[in-house]
């Protein structure tokens, strides 16, 4: 079997999912500690915009940002300050969509973590004369771990298998938007039965191996509250 047509969907998509991943931790740590820790009429509302996209279908998802990434829309402006028409099918239009798409897998394990937090730790590092930004980092973020890790392990192993929104707005261009789940497809569509059990049955695997490990993470932290 040639093996050359699943290597590069592989490497996008490792690199999709990589780029998304490390993206997320940054936007997702202050949007999940203020709906943990913030006040305001609007949080719950906040909350459920970035959690819409898990209830909406991916298709309908991605009609939006295909809207909004094409030439008549925020993306065509942005796209045309380096000589572009477009985000949409693109690598960059990729990952813009899936940090949409995989947000609330990042933000929900990093809220509740933040949540889990006692508010008495907090105020005892106030009372020592720690500034927020220094409460934040020597206290919250350490205890968070925990919520980092299965956020980071959710919202890369979405980003390898997302399928609707990565179409919709990527489609099946070859070394630029043809990730493993559109090479799946692709090689189903074509009979090539061979190479779509190759990659189907990886991300099987690879989907095990997450499952596993969030719940190993997650029975970890649980053993470490039942120890304090």
């Amino acid at each position: 079997m040639d093996l050359n047509p699943l290597i590069s969907p592989i490497l996008l998509t490792l690199a999709l999912a990589l780029c998304v991943t490390v993206i997320l931790i940054v936007v997702a740590t202050p949007i999940a500690w203020w709906l943990a820790h913030g006040r305001g009429r609007g949080r719950e509302a906040v909350g459920a915009l970035v959690t819409l996209p898990l209830v909406l279908p991916p298709t309908v998802l991605g009609f939006y940002l295909l809207l909004a990434l094409g030439p008549n829309g925020p993306g065509g402006w942005l796209a045309g300050l380096w000589g572009a028409r477009t985000l949409a099918f693109s690598f960059a239009g990729l990952v813009i969509g899936s940090v949409i798409a995989s947000l609330p897998f990042m933000v929900q394990p990093l809220r509740n973590a933040f949540a889990a937090i006692e508010t008495e730790v907090l105020e005892v590092a106030d009372t020592l004369g720690a500034s927020r930004s220094q409460r934040f980092i020597r206290i919250a973020l350490p205890l968070a771990r925990p919520g980092y890790l299965v956020g980071a392990i959710m919202a890369f192993a979405h980003t390898m298998g997302e399928f609707g929104v990565v179409l919709m707005i990527g489609g099946n261009i070859p070394g630029q938007t043809k990730v493993l789940s559109i090479a799946i497809y692709d090689f189903v569509e074509r009979l090539d039965w061979d190479k779509a059990h190759v990659l189907a049955g990886a991300m099987v695997l690879f989907g095990f191996v997450t499952i596993y490990s969030t719940l190993v993470v997650g029975r970890g932290r649980r053993g470490g509250d039942a120890a304090r």
